[in-house]
């Protein structure tokens, strides 16, 4: 009676571990048909999108009428048919965006796998929708140093989010000359200046590391009524935000935003600190941060050592807590750097700059 009993319970344990195991991988496969149906929608949209304008093409009496990539140099004809409807505003919600992205950097990237990938951007990084009116126009800025590696996966994974969030925008390299200590807020205020000389019409700039990669591209870059910051929940942190007054990573500002808060600030030498300075000059001028939900906000971030010359700044603390007292002397007006080369890229704009070197420390004593 005892054996009897003994194998009615193990019977039922193999069977409670069976459905457990059979729950398990239903889950498991609605979550990865999720994504893959996204994505196949995605594709979907994007072939009937070009058949449509292969069909109109084809059926066109006129030249290059309906074609998605014409070239640089072509300009629109001052005698267009008055029957061709003008462009309307692209929509606040672009409707190709995907959702959710696969991220991962183990498979090889190339420069030139880039180029291909993206026809449609122009030389210098530049591209601008030809279905509708961009409500913006977004100069992205990532300082930079070392990290050719890195930026070809960035180029990789963000021209495509991009173009599908309908955004007009130029990407610029700001790439710190020599092997000084390495100064990213001071970079991103060059970036700012050679950005708007080199187009007037930016109104919108993103601050952004090259090493962190958005997980979905509903997460749309572009400016907000108050400053934005873009990377909430980065893998690192395990997707949640480190602290309230985080700002670091991705980041957005209009350019009355920035030029409100003086810039960023010049004398953060090292890692750390610049973005709590940011965050404090916001606050202190009556702004807000604004964020994107945590589900839509979270980034990857490519792996790599702490870089030479960017070591941790053990000033850092002090002054995030002078802020206040700093931020009207030092910032984009008493910036001074000295322009080495410009350089107009097939994927992007790569400025090269030397901003000079950490004061001395004064020695205790």
């Amino acid at each position: 009676m005892t054996r009897l009993l003994l194998g009615v319970t193990l019977e039922r344990i193999c069977k409670a571990v069976l459905l457990l195991c059979l729950l398990h991988f239903v889950i498991i496969m609605i979550l990865y048909f999720d994504v893959y149906a996204q994505h196949l929608d995605f594709f979907s949209r994007f072939n009937a999108r070009n058949a449509s304008r292969a069909h109109s093409f084809s059926n066109s009496s006129r030249p290059n009428a309906g074609a998605e990539a014409p070239s640089p140099s072509a300009k629109p004809s001052a005698n267009q048919s008055a029957t061709e409807k003008p462009l309307q505003p692209c929509q606040e919600t672009p409707p190709g965006l995907v959702g959710r992205l696969l991220i991962e950097f183990s498979s090889p990237m190339s420069m030139e796998r880039v180029q291909r990938e993206n026809p449609d951007v122009r030389q210098g990084g530049k591209y601008t929708p030809l279905d509708c009116l961009p409500r913006q126009k977004v100069a992205i800025l990532i300082p930079f140093r070392h990290r050719e590696h890195h930026l070809k996966y960035w180029l990789h994974y963000l021209h495509p989010i991009l173009r599908r969030q309908k955004v007009a925008y130029g990407i610029y390299i700001i790439n710190q000359f020599g092997e000084d200590t390495f100064n990213r807020a001071k970079l991103l205020n060059v970036g700012f200046l050679e950005a708007l000389k080199d187009d007037e019409e930016y109104d919108c700039f993103i601050f952004s590391d090259v090493d962190l990669i958005p997980m979905d591209d509903r997460n749309l870059y572009r400016c907000y009524e108050q400053p934005r910051h873009f990377a909430v929940g980065m893998d690192k942190f395990g997707f949640r935000l480190p602290y309230a007054g985080y700002f670091g990573g991705v980041s957005g500002l209009s350019k009355s935003q920035f030029l409100k808060i003086n810039g960023f600030p010049n004398e953060y030498w090292g890692w750390g600190g610049e973005d709590d300075d940011i965050f404090n000059r916001i606050s202190l001028n009556g702004m807000k941060v604004s964020r994107p939900d945590i589900r839509i906000g979270r980034y990857r971030m490519i792996k790599h050592e702490r870089d030479k010359h960017n070591e941790p700044n053990p000033q850092r603390f002090t002054k995030i807590q002078n802020t206040k007292m700093t931020m009207k002397r030092d910032g984009i007006s008493s910036l001074q750097y000295r322009l080495v080369e410009v350089s107009r890229q097939p994927m992007y704009t790569n400025i090269t700059v030397e901003i000079g070197r950490p004061p001395p420390r004064l020695a205790r004593g």
